[in-house]
């Protein structure tokens, strides 16, 4: 259900780590000498199923729209006002608003299939996924500020801090450089990495930990299922972390694009 199953050694639990995420030997088919995993199925699925619910929901659009259409308006709008128009600014968000929509609706889809019956596993909790995401943003949002500024304009404008005496420019620019151009898009990515993990680990930990010790008997009666109070909590924080996960990427990923079109840094 989780991807693992629970391990016993001699009797003692074995906690689960970083090998409950790993699906190398676990292909659900291979296409030459391709081991297609679980992951990699669902970020095509994900990728589908928010193509298809806006094809749906704008296929036949009309003045008084129906449910579908309004609900796909309302995603639309939501992503466009909030964290295209208000981030990027009325003069240059709507070319950017396909990409931000797409965005956080296949982010939030991928993580919410952690809370899915029978797939029950988040795809960006897999660190490769993200960063590959990440490094997406990175080459839009540079290429947006360099097909404006120019390569050297968009250097000066990310590294250069205004209002800062020349003198601090040996400390600063190599910061700047480093923070702006190098690290947002490890960040960005860990950030959004780091959170799947941990809520599925800890989801694995209390479930499996609670059927342990339920066969661990003694305490473990009341301990077991309290593990899975638990483990059911954690599952209603973890839909509130998947929306803000998404979220928050997304709007990082609009205030890059937006530093990157201004004219001061």
């Amino acid at each position: 259900m989780f991807g693992i199953t629970m391990a016993e050694s001699g009797g003692e639990f074995v906690a689960p780590g970083p090998n409950s995420f790993d699906f190398s030997k676990q292909a659900l088919f291979h296409i030459g000498d391709t081991a297609i995993t679980k992951p990699m199925v669902q970020l095509l699925l994900g990728a589908v199923l928010v193509f298809a619910f806006f094809f749906v929901a704008f296929r036949r659009p009309s003045l008084v729209p129906g449910r579908m259409q309004f609900a796909g308006e309302s995603a639309y709008g939501m992503v466009r006002n909030s964290m295209g128009r208000d981030i990027i600014g009325s003069h240059d968000f709507i070319k950017f608003v396909p990409y931000l929509v797409t965005l956080f609706f296949f982010i939030l889809i991928n993580n919410a299939f952690a809370s899915i019956p029978f797939i029950q596993f988040p795809t960006f909790s897999r660190a490769s996924m993200a960063y590959a995401l990440a490094g997406l943003s990175w080459v839009i949002y540079n290429g947006v500020g360099i097909k404006k500024h120019g390569l050297l304009g968009y250097l000066k404008l990310q590294s250069v801090p205004s209002g800062v005496s020349p003198a601090m420019y040996p400390l600063l620019v190599p910061l700047e450089f480093f923070s702006n151009i190098l690290v947002r898009p490890v960040t960005l990515a860990l950030r959004l990495f780091a959170n799947m993990f941990a809520g599925h680990l800890l989801l694995i930990l209390f479930s499996t930990g609670g059927l342990f010790l339920l066969e661990y008997g003694g305490i473990g009666y009341v301990a077991g299922p309290l593990a899975w109070v638990l483990a059911i909590a954690i599952s209603f924080l973890e839909l509130l972390v998947q929306f803000l996960q998404a979220y928050v990427f997304t709007l990082l990923n609009a205030m890059y694009i937006s530093g990157a079109l201004a004219d001061e840094h």
